[in-house]
């Protein structure tokens, strides 16, 4: 899989080895989803600012508000398309959220591209059913990349390390 990493916005370069950190997730969510994919296939992950995405985020789910992760996925079945779709993460929000919630900017940003490439593949959390085993995949690839429990209250990450 092609994994093409776009830093958009200046602040997540504040994210040491974000590039390597991105792309390592969404294998880490490859692997753990056992998603069967064309070969060769490839996605894009973009970090923006808030601006960028608000901007997005109205003009394609009708929200005039900035969100921390969209999905676009490309139309047709995941095993045949060469161009899986692209997941773009707002620094703003994420960082935000990531104080707020009092876990590493490294691992929430990890989380909302696992988050967001998991959309590309086809799931979803619009039910409980859904959303359990969405999370369920998503605590795994935490796991898988020495993070907490994102979903847990204390998801701060590795201990020591910086974001």
């Amino acid at each position: 899989m092609d994994i093409d990493v776009n830093v958009a916005a200046r602040a997540w370069r504040r994210v040491a080895d974000l590039e390597d950190l991105a792309k390592e997730c969404v294998r880490q969510s490859l692997a753990a989803s056992g998603a069967a994919l064309a070969s060769n296939c490839e996605v894009s992950v973009t970090f923006c600012d808030d601006e960028a995405i608000r901007e997005l985020n109205a003009e394609w789910r009708g929200k005039d508000q900035p969100t921390n992760v969209l999905s676009f996925p490309t139309p047709g079945a995941i095993e045949r398309k060469p161009l899986l779709g692209d997941v773009i993460i707002a620094y703003e929000t994420v960082a935000r959220e990531a104080e707020e919630q009092g876990k590493l900017l490294r691992a929430h940003a990890s989380h909302m591209v696992a988050h967001g490439f998991l959309h590309l593949i086809g799931y979803d959390h619009e039910t409980a059913a859904e959303a359990e085993r969405m999370e369920a995949l998503e605590r795994k690839i935490a796991m898988a990349l020495g993070f907490s429990d994102p979903y847990a209250e204390d998801a701060i990450g590795p201990a020591g390390g910086a974001n």
